[in-house]
This record gives structure tokens, C-alpha cells and sequence, in this order.
């Protein structure tokens, strides 16, 4: 049994003396005890080395206590055991040398084994597990199709994605297989992280914004609720659509158990939209955190207020940025805990 469950249990959407708290890309940058790791090893040799992504989960836990840890891992491990290959840049991030940009190239994607290509994040959920002790839930992870499928076709990070939306809108059967193939790879995955032990996982759409409403429908919300369908008898699934505050009202009759939002929709709104059904997860602006430590907790606190205490996920709008003060992210954690006591 997890000691500490208020996680789960908001997921569950039962009543809770405070809403839990976690923040997106904990694990990670921001963490003077994370750079010193980030010396030693490349990117994806951390991600690959179960000590290391396990070491890297459970760094943000000593220091802040937060109520539930994210798997350090990325989400283009997927495309990588697709037979895709992808890098690390300095100065770029990702980059892949052979981008997709014909049905040939779809078809010469394959649906991977997990077990084969993707064992080393079960042997690192396995390890942080152990780490845990179970004091707290371990969150999996995946990136939506559609945002993988951006970094296929467009090679690299993008302030549109246009060539990404070209093919989906030039060449849609092509688009269509690469994302089927990407949903059908990402739910064996999400299957044996559940397997491996983490407690809930959460799908990010971190591109989801650059769609239309009709566009986001077709080519990225259908994909993640496969995805959702798949997963719901085996635990609870978080989605979480970037700049996605368009589709709150249709992600809400799905079998999610939480939606992420960002900070472009009030609180407010987003639980209107959604009918207050639904668990939500957010939305405090990652900039936000440059404030002083004071004003922050002030914010979380209205922030709180805003959304209820049920049903409810404190978190940032997209992932804390890598020059976030120890003390800023402090006292964002720290105003949670506090909170109604």
C-alpha cells in the first residue's frame, strides 16, 4: 500500500484535506544534484541506465517531498525503438537525421517489441520503485502520437510544426499510419510500465495547440483516446493537451481519469467546460515561478481557491523551466502542503 495516496486519491476524485502536489519535468534540470549527473552522462545514457533515471526520479522527492514521482525518461525513447533514430543536440534537443516524409518511410517504421527496445525504463521503474519504498505513487509517461509524429516529420523542435501539419494535410493515409503505428507502440508500452509497477501515467500533448479544433479531432485526440480505452482498466491515465483548452469539453467524457490544463484557461472556465466531473491538473505558468517566493505562495493559494480542493492536481502548465530558484520551487511545494492548515 502507498503510505502517502492523496495522488490516487484525487485521481479518484474523493474528497482530500489538500489537493497533492507534482510538478511537470521535476526530475530534471533545474536540480544543481542533477547537473552534477548531466556532467558524467550524455542524455539518453541517462535515460538508459536504469540507476541513473531511477537516481534522477526520486532527486526531487529528498529534496521537496512532492506527492507522487514522474519517471525521469523522454518522450522520443518511443519513436527510438520504432527504428527511428534520434539524438540529443546541444544547443538544438532533439534531432532526428531521417525524418519521415513518405508512406516508404512510414511503412518502414516498425511496431516494436517492448520488452526488447524499452526493457531498460521497466528495470528503471522496478529500481525507483524500490527506491519509493512505497511512500509515495510513481507516475509513467508518453508522449501523444501527434507529438511524436511532430518530431518525426519535422526532424527537430518547432515554433509550428508546419511541415509536420503539411504532411498530415498533403499526405493523410501516409499520416494516419505513422500515428496508428505510433498509438499501437505507445499502449504495449504504457501496458508494461503499468506491468513494471507505476501507479498511474499520463499522456503529453505538448503540441496538441498547433491543431485546429477540427484538426486537433483527427489527427491527435482520436489517437489518445485509443490510448485511454486501452489503459483504463489497468490504471489511471492523465492527458494533458498544451494550449488544448479547445477540447476540454470532449476530453471530459472520456475515460481519463484527469486532464492537465495550462495556464491560457482560468480555473473557472476549465471546471465549466468540463462540468465538474472531472479531476483536473494544473495550470500555474512555469514563469510564474520567477516571482518572489511570497507572491508565489500567494498565487498557489488563489490557485487553489479557484479550482477547489477535490478533484483537483496542483501542477504548473507545462514543465518547470531549468532556471527556476531552489527556493521558488520551494515555496510553490511548500504553499500546497500548507495549504487549510
Amino acid at each position: 500500500m502507498i503510505k502517502n495516496d492523496l495522488y490516487l486519491r484525487a485521481l479518484k476524485g474523493e474528497t482530500v484535506e489538500r489537493p497533492p502536489v507534482w510538478m511537470m519535468r521535476q526530475a530534471g534540470r533545474y536540480l544543481p544534484e542533477f547537473q552534477e549527473i548531466k556532467k558524467k552522462y550524455d542524455f539518453f545514457t541517462r535515460c538508459q541506465t536504469p540507476e541513473l533515471a531511477a537516481e534522477i526520479t526520486v532527486q526531487p522527492i529528498r529534496r521537496y517531498g512532492m506527492d507522487a514521482a514522474i519517471l525521469f525518461s523522454d518522450i522520443l525513447v518511443i519513436p527510438q525503438a520504432m527504428n527511428i533514430e534520434v539524438e540529443m543536440k546541444a544547443g538544438v534537443g532533439p534531432w532526428l537525421p531521417n525524418p519521415i516524409r513518405t508512406m516508404q518511410d512510414v511503412e518502414n517504421v516498425i511496431v516494436p517489441d517492448i520488452d526488447e527496445t524499452l526493457g531498460y525504463v521497466m528495470d528503471a521503474i522496478k529500481l525507483t520503485k524500490e527506491m519509493l519504498n512505497d511512500e509515495i505513487p510513481l507516475i509513467g509517461f508518453a508522449g501523444s502520437p501527434w507529438t511524436i509524429l511532430c518530431y518525426c516529420i519535422q526532424g527537430q523542435g518547432s515554433k509550428n510544426f508546419d511541415m509536420a501539419k503539411e504532411f498530415c494535410f498533403t499526405q493523410p493515409l501516409a499520416a494516419h499510419a505513422l500515428l496508428q503505428k505510433i498509438t499501437d507502440t505507445t499502449i504495449a508500452y504504457l501496458k508494461k510500465k503499468v506491468e513494471a509497477g507505476v501507479n498511474a501515467v499520463q499522456v503529453f500533448d505538448s503540441w496538441g495547440g498547433m491543431l485546429s479544433p477540427t484538426d486537433y479531432q483527427e489527427f491527435s485526440w482520436q489517437y489518445i483516446n485509443q490510448i485511454i480505452e486501452a489503459l483504463k482498466d489497468d490504471a489511471p491515465v492523465i492527458a494533458f493537451g498544451k494550449g488544448c483548452w479547445f477540447a476540454l469539453e470532449d476530453m471530459s467524457k472520456s475515460n481519463a481519469s484527469a486532464l492537465g490544463v495550462d495556464w491560457t484557461i482560468t480555473p473557472e472556465w476549465a471546471r465549466k467546460l468540463t462540468g465538474g466531473n472531472i479531476t483536473l491538473q494544473g495550470n500555474f505558468d512555469p514563469t510564474r515561478l520567477f516571482s518572489p517566493p511570497a507572491e508565489i505562495k500567494k498565487q498557489v493559494t488563489t490557485m487553489i481557491d479557484a479550482f477547489g480542493k477535490d478533484k483537483y492536481i496542483v501542477n504548473l502548465g507545462h514543465g518547470i523551466l531549468p532556471n527556476i530558484g531552489l527556493d521558488n520551487a520551494k515555496a510553490f511545494i511548500d504553499a500546497v502542503k500548507e495549504y487549510g492548515v
